[in-house]
Protein backbone atom coordinates (compact mmCIF):
# COMPACT_ATOMS: atom_id res chain seq x y z
CA UNK A 1 0.00 0.00 0.00
CA UNK A 2 1.08 3.52 -0.70
CA UNK A 3 -0.55 6.91 -0.46
CA UNK A 4 -0.59 9.91 -2.72
CA UNK A 5 0.19 13.48 -1.77
CA UNK A 6 -1.85 16.33 -3.20
CA UNK A 7 -0.25 19.52 -4.43
CA UNK A 8 -1.71 22.88 -5.31
CA UNK A 9 -0.30 24.40 -8.46
CA UNK A 10 0.16 28.16 -8.01
CA UNK A 11 -1.74 30.26 -10.52
CA UNK A 12 -3.02 27.24 -12.44
CA UNK A 13 -5.37 25.54 -9.95
CA UNK A 14 -8.49 25.92 -12.04
CA UNK A 15 -7.08 24.61 -15.32
CA UNK A 16 -4.69 21.85 -14.17
CA UNK A 17 -6.96 20.75 -11.36
CA UNK A 18 -5.54 18.74 -8.47
CA UNK A 19 -2.09 17.30 -9.06
CA UNK A 20 -0.97 14.38 -6.92
CA UNK A 21 2.36 12.66 -6.37
CA UNK A 22 2.79 9.02 -5.45
CA UNK A 23 6.09 7.30 -4.60
CA UNK A 24 6.75 3.64 -5.37
CA UNK A 25 9.70 1.37 -6.06
CA UNK A 26 10.32 -1.70 -8.14
CA UNK A 27 10.84 -4.89 -6.16
CA UNK A 28 13.73 -7.07 -7.38
CA UNK A 29 12.85 -10.75 -7.62
CA UNK A 30 16.12 -11.77 -5.96
CA UNK A 31 19.30 -10.28 -4.47
CA UNK A 32 21.03 -10.84 -7.83
CA UNK A 33 18.57 -8.58 -9.66
CA UNK A 34 19.28 -4.95 -10.42
CA UNK A 35 18.95 -2.55 -7.50
CA UNK A 36 15.67 -1.05 -6.37
CA UNK A 37 14.64 1.99 -8.41
CA UNK A 38 12.70 4.73 -6.62
CA UNK A 39 9.89 6.25 -8.70
CA UNK A 40 7.72 9.33 -8.26
CA UNK A 41 4.64 9.79 -10.39
CA UNK A 42 2.84 13.10 -10.86
CA UNK A 43 -0.72 12.80 -12.12
CA UNK A 44 -3.93 14.80 -12.21
CA UNK A 45 -7.23 13.85 -10.67
CA UNK A 46 -8.87 15.26 -13.81
CA UNK A 47 -10.88 17.79 -11.82
CA UNK A 48 -9.74 20.96 -13.58
CA UNK A 49 -12.16 23.75 -14.46
CA UNK A 50 -12.50 22.73 -18.12
CA UNK A 51 -12.43 18.96 -17.60
CA UNK A 52 -9.80 16.25 -17.76
CA UNK A 53 -8.85 16.75 -21.44
CA UNK A 54 -8.16 20.47 -20.98
CA UNK A 55 -6.22 19.71 -17.81
CA UNK A 56 -4.10 17.14 -19.65
CA UNK A 57 -3.32 19.65 -22.40
CA UNK A 58 -2.43 22.31 -19.82
CA UNK A 59 -0.08 19.85 -18.10
CA UNK A 60 1.45 18.93 -21.47
CA UNK A 61 2.07 22.63 -22.11
CA UNK A 62 3.75 23.09 -18.72
CA UNK A 63 5.98 20.04 -19.22
CA UNK A 64 6.99 21.02 -22.75
CA UNK A 65 7.63 24.62 -21.65
CA UNK A 66 10.29 23.40 -19.20
CA UNK A 67 11.89 21.11 -21.79
CA UNK A 68 10.38 17.67 -21.18
CA UNK A 69 8.92 15.67 -24.05
CA UNK A 70 5.92 13.38 -23.92
CA UNK A 71 6.46 9.76 -24.91
CA UNK A 72 8.98 7.06 -24.21
CA UNK A 73 12.13 9.26 -24.19
CA UNK A 74 13.78 9.35 -20.74
CA UNK A 75 15.56 12.65 -20.07
CA UNK A 76 18.51 12.46 -17.68
CA UNK A 77 18.45 15.67 -15.66
CA UNK A 78 22.02 15.12 -14.52
CA UNK A 79 22.94 15.90 -18.15
CA UNK A 80 20.07 18.24 -19.09
CA UNK A 81 20.74 20.78 -16.37
CA UNK A 82 18.66 23.51 -18.04
CA UNK A 83 15.42 21.76 -17.04
CA UNK A 84 14.31 23.35 -13.74
CA UNK A 85 13.28 20.30 -11.69
CA UNK A 86 14.87 19.36 -8.38
CA UNK A 87 14.38 16.57 -5.88
CA UNK A 88 15.50 16.70 -2.25
CA UNK A 89 15.22 13.45 -0.29
CA UNK A 90 15.74 13.52 3.45
CA UNK A 91 14.05 12.22 6.63
CA UNK A 92 11.62 9.97 4.70
CA UNK A 93 10.40 12.94 2.65
CA UNK A 94 10.76 13.71 -1.05
CA UNK A 95 10.53 17.39 -1.95
CA UNK A 96 9.82 17.83 -5.66
CA UNK A 97 10.17 21.31 -7.18
CA UNK A 98 8.99 22.12 -10.67
CA UNK A 99 8.07 25.58 -12.00
CA UNK A 100 4.37 24.74 -11.73
CA UNK A 101 4.46 22.34 -8.78
CA UNK A 102 6.05 22.22 -5.34
CA UNK A 103 5.23 19.24 -3.18
CA UNK A 104 6.61 17.37 -0.21
CA UNK A 105 5.58 13.76 0.03
CA UNK A 106 6.37 11.04 2.55
CA UNK A 107 8.42 8.11 1.24
CA UNK A 108 9.11 4.73 2.86
CA UNK A 109 12.60 4.12 4.33
CA UNK A 110 13.39 1.60 1.53
CA UNK A 111 12.52 4.24 -1.08
CA UNK A 112 14.78 6.80 0.58
CA UNK A 113 17.63 4.29 0.90
CA UNK A 114 17.36 3.34 -2.80
CA UNK A 115 17.30 7.04 -3.80
CA UNK A 116 20.43 7.78 -1.79
CA UNK A 117 22.27 4.66 -2.98
CA UNK A 118 21.55 5.26 -6.67
CA UNK A 119 21.69 9.05 -6.47
CA UNK A 120 18.62 9.34 -8.68
CA UNK A 121 14.90 8.75 -8.90
CA UNK A 122 12.72 8.11 -11.92
CA UNK A 123 9.99 10.74 -12.40
CA UNK A 124 6.87 10.08 -14.46
CA UNK A 125 4.47 12.95 -15.19
CA UNK A 126 1.31 11.35 -16.52
CA UNK A 127 -1.10 13.29 -18.73
CA UNK A 128 -3.66 10.57 -18.17
CA UNK A 129 -5.85 11.52 -15.19
CA UNK A 130 -6.23 9.05 -12.34
CA UNK A 131 -9.31 10.22 -10.40
CA UNK A 132 -9.45 7.06 -8.26
CA UNK A 133 -6.09 7.74 -6.58
CA UNK A 134 -7.12 10.56 -4.26
CA UNK A 135 -5.16 11.92 -1.31
CA UNK A 136 -5.87 10.12 1.96
CA UNK A 137 -7.13 6.95 0.30
CA UNK A 138 -4.56 4.12 0.14
CA UNK A 139 -3.60 2.84 -3.29
CA UNK A 140 -3.13 -0.92 -3.42
CA UNK A 141 -0.27 -2.50 -5.30
CA UNK A 142 -2.61 -4.11 -7.85
CA UNK A 143 -4.34 -0.78 -8.52
CA UNK A 144 -0.99 0.98 -8.94
CA UNK A 145 0.39 -1.75 -11.21
CA UNK A 146 -2.73 -1.65 -13.39
CA UNK A 147 -2.36 2.10 -13.90
CA UNK A 148 1.40 1.85 -14.56
CA UNK A 149 1.02 -1.02 -17.01
CA UNK A 150 -1.49 0.85 -19.16
CA UNK A 151 0.26 1.54 -22.47
CA UNK A 152 -1.67 4.80 -22.92
CA UNK A 153 -0.38 6.05 -19.56
CA UNK A 154 3.21 5.28 -20.58
CA UNK A 155 2.97 7.05 -23.95
CA UNK A 156 1.08 10.00 -22.48
CA UNK A 157 3.77 10.76 -19.90
CA UNK A 158 7.02 12.66 -19.56
CA UNK A 159 9.84 10.51 -18.18
CA UNK A 160 13.04 11.69 -16.55
CA UNK A 161 15.81 10.67 -14.18
CA UNK A 162 16.24 13.17 -11.36
CA UNK A 163 19.44 13.61 -9.38
CA UNK A 164 18.71 13.19 -5.68
CA UNK A 165 19.87 16.00 -3.46
CA UNK A 166 20.40 15.84 0.30
CA UNK A 167 20.55 18.42 3.03
CA UNK A 168 24.15 19.39 3.64
CA UNK A 169 25.25 19.55 7.26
Amino acid sequence: MTSSTTATTPGQESLLGTLSVIPYANAPESENDSPVTPFLMVYSLGDGRDGPEAGAEALRGELEKIGLSIGDKVTDLARETRIPITLLVEAEQAVLNMPFLRVQCPVPPEWEKAAHESGKAYLICSLRPWPEAVHGKPVGEEQLQAFLADEEMVTLSAHCLLPVRRVRT
